[in-house]
Formats: C-alpha cells, structure tokens, sequence
C-alpha cells in the first residue's frame, strides 16, 4: 500500500520510473510552503489514477522553483465500480466552495454547478462566472490533493434544470436530496456500478417545478435522515452514506 503520510502534488505527465522534475506552483509550494529537502519523499499524481512515489534528489527555490525527482514506485489506482457526480446548486459567499471542498474529500467522481432557481449566486456569463467556476476547480484540486486521491474530481460547465434532466437520462440512478421527502437513502435502490447523479438544491429549497422536472426526467426524491443538511454539507454526507452502503470504501 502506498505511504499516505506523504505529501501530494499534481503533475501533467507521469513517467513510469527514471527521473521526472516538478515545476510551476506545485514546485514553489513544495519548496517553499511544505519546505521539502533533498532526500525527502513525496507522491506526484497525475489527477486520472496515476501515482508515483518519489524522493527529492534536487531543489532550486524562488519564483522559478523545481524540484528534481527520481521515481521509487509507480502504481495506478482504477475509480470506483459506482461512480458519484455531485450537482451542486450555487451557493452565496464561500458555500459553494465548502461544499466543493468537502464533497471531493469525500470522494465525489465529478461535480456540476447547478443554476438552481433559488440560488443567490447566479454566475452570468463573463468574467465573474468564469472566475467562479475557476475558484470551484481550484478548490477540488486543492481538495483531492489534500485527501491524497489518485483522481481530481471534474468540475463541469453549470448546467441549469433542463440540463439536468438530460443527465439523469444517462445515468444509471439519479437521485434528488430534498428534506420534505418521506422516502430515506436506505431505502431505495443502488446500482452497483454506473453513475449515480445526486442532486443538491441550495439554500431555500428545490422549488416544485424543478423538483417536478427532476423526477419526471427519472430521477427519485429522497431525504438523508431526520436532521436538516445544509447546501454545503449534504453532498459530502451522503457521500459517506453511500461509502456504507455500496463497494465503493471496500
């Protein structure tokens, strides 16, 4: 198994063995930030599955930092049987990134902006929404490194309602987290392989037409337990939930 004590980075390409070099940000914050030293260890991920353990054979700090590598062991981690993409509805201040932060950590498979009809943030076109779809990536990078995964989750262009619905048409179960709903996770169904879509509204609800279009799409209506989730924390726990009850911590 490999060390999970190490420090991880993320790097483009991924040599088998030999030596590879660390550049850019990664370099920087691993020379200067974590401080690594000549004969230290650390992962580099490719973000797609590849990982490799490497110790630290050189390093040139400040802006133009590198670290010279030469790889020890090299391994590939495949992504679960039963993947879970998380669509997120857009949440005032920093909820958004929390719930990005967090739904990675607890191993989301991608993750979809969702232009909800009660969201406060609404993400137009240009340059803000650009800059916030750029904050929600930089966050779930930041996040599966943090976590140590082998895969970055992706971060999708936002997609609104009707978007949604075609989704649902093409995975395996899609269901909609909503805290008026009698119906409990443990209840119901789970597929064990495929993609399952779960759908998360924003802070004042799903409103009965997008609760209405979401199910008429083929989606199930469900709620987590007898407590009221925030927008932010409801992905990650029914992500834990779903640790439980499927393969996908085995």
């Amino acid at each position: 198994m490999p060390d999970t004590t190490l420090p991880v980075f993320l790097t483009d390409t991924l040599p088998g063995s030999g030596h590879t070099t660390l550049d850019g940000e990664e370099a920087r914050h691993a020379a200067t930030v974590r401080r690594l030293r000549v004969g230290e260890r650390l992962v580099l991920s490719d973000g797609e599955g590849g990982m490799a353990r490497c110790v630290v054979e050189a390093v040139q700090t400040g802006r133009d930092a590198t670290l010279t590598l030469t790889i020890e062991e090299h391994w590939t981690e495949e992504p679960p049987a039963l993947r879970v993409l998380i669509a997120q509805a857009l949440a005032k201040g920093d909820r958004g990134e929390l719930a990005v932060e967090l739904a990675t950590e607890a191993g989301a498979d991608a993750i979809i902006p969702w232009r909800a009809t009660r969201s406060i943030a609404r993400w137009e076109e240009g340059t803000r929404g650009d800059k916030a779809l750029a904050r929600w990536r930089a966050t779930a990078r930041s996040a599966a490194k943090q976590a140590r995964r082998a895969h970055t989750p992706e971060v999708t262009e936002p997609a609104n309602t009707r978007e949604l619905a075609g989704l649902i048409q093409t995975v395996s179960r899609a269901l909609v987290l909503e805290s008026g709903i009698t119906t409990r996770l443990t209840e119901i169904e789970i597929p064990p392989q495929g993609d399952i879509l779960l759908i998360v509204g924003p802070e004042g609800g799903i409103t009965d037409d997008e609760l209405a279009t979401l199910t008429d799409a083929g989606a199930t209506a469900i709620r987590l337990g007898p407590t009221v989730l925030r927008t932010s924390t409801a992905a990650a726990v029914a992500l834990g939930a779903l640790g439980v009850l499927t393969d996908r911590w085995k």
